[in-house]
């Protein structure tokens, strides 16, 4: 898998307080930069099963994450939502 994302710029744009590194937005942010470069490589490697089984299990994953910030917190979630580009 490429490790070319830059998970400090994507937590400082999506933490809710300084020391924030988990929270369930920052998570989101961080699966979807891993979907968008697996994705990259997945059109370049067509037959990589075992990167696109990780794909799979990470779409899955911000899935979740998607619907218990809707159901705890819909202003954040449709900010993240829209910020992400996610959901046309």
């Amino acid at each position: 898998m490429p490790a070319d994302i830059d998970k400090s710029a994507v937590i400082e744009t999506y933490n809710l307080h300084e020391e924030d590194t988990g929270s369930t937005p920052v998570q989101i942010a961080i699966m979807t930069e891993r979907v968008k470069n697996l994705t990259r490589h997945l059109q370049q490697n067509k037959k990589d099963g075992h990167s696109r089984r990780g794909l799979i299990n990470i779409i899955s994953q911000r899935k979740k994450l998607l619907a218990y910030l809707k159901r705890t917190d819909r202003a954040k979630y449709d900010e993240v939502v829209k910020a992400l580009n996610l959901r046309a």
